[in-house]
């Protein structure tokens, strides 16, 4: 949703996935909108990380925006929960946006200047702000750590004028929730806007976190679920 929503407003657009088939579906689609690259990386390993930025910093002299939306989730009952569920998604949801965000930063510093500095915004999600009907123990907490280490990253980085923000969504359409839109009337239901969030929702609050709008937000916040969190009481 969000890299279709930058390629739309004219932005070069690079993506990237381990599953190098997906990938490249996804950047054969995206491409009738836009220049979309893709490069292929396991972004739950440093190695990974570390190919994705030199690859880049082969390919670009500087970076404007880097959007941290690589995610995992697992979900079993506490007392089975394993300890491969939990590495999993920490490693992936936390990790990779400290990682890659430092890895990227000759390429961000490269970018950024005082009234329009360059952008990183990190996925965080409305279970971090609130209890998961589903026990997906460690999505909640690392979702959570996005939060904090989103305000972290913006202290440390001020002064070299790269702001850093994140977004908290709630239920939009994806792998991951593909489960529970197969009821899709019970799931509008449960929201109180009455729908499940849009390619406009998610990739207007980004593109907004990421224009000369937002150039003096830095450590922030923005919650895009419908009303969810405010009514969970």
């Amino acid at each position: 949703m969000i890299a279709e929503g930058f390629l739309r407003s004219g932005a070069k657009v690079y993506i990237t996935s381990r599953k190098v088939k997906e990938l490249e579906e996804t950047q054969q689609r995206l491409s009738e909108l836009g220049e979309c690259i893709a490069i292929p990386s396991d972004l739950s390993q440093l190695e990974g990380i570390n190919q994705l930025a030199a690859e880049l910093a082969n390919r670009e002299s500087k970076l404007d925006i880097l959007i941290n939306n690589a995610g995992a989730t697992w979900g079993a009952p506490i007392d089975e929960f394993p300890e491969s569920g939990w590495d999993k998604v920490m490693d992936l949801n936390v990790k990779s946006v400290f990682f890659l965000s430092q890895k990227l930063l000759p390429l961000l510093r490269q970018s950024d200047t005082k009234n329009d500095p360059a952008r990183i915004v990190n996925l965080s999600s409305v279970y971090a702000l609130r209890y998961s009907q589903q026990p997906t123990f460690s999505y909640s907490a690392s979702k959570a750590a996005v939060i904090q280490l989103t305000q972290q990253l913006a202290a440390s980085l001020i002064k070299d004028h790269i702001n850093v923000n994140a977004i908290a969504p709630g239920m939009f359409p994806s792998s991951m929730t593909a489960f529970l839109m197969e009821d899709e009337e019970a799931l509008n239901n449960s929201i109180p806007m009455g729908r499940v969030g849009s390619l406009e929702d998610a990739a207007g609050t980004v593109i907004y976190l990421c224009s000369r709008a937002s150039s003096y937000m830095t450590g922030g916040l923005l919650v895009i679920d419908g009303g969810s969190v405010i009514s969970a009481g």
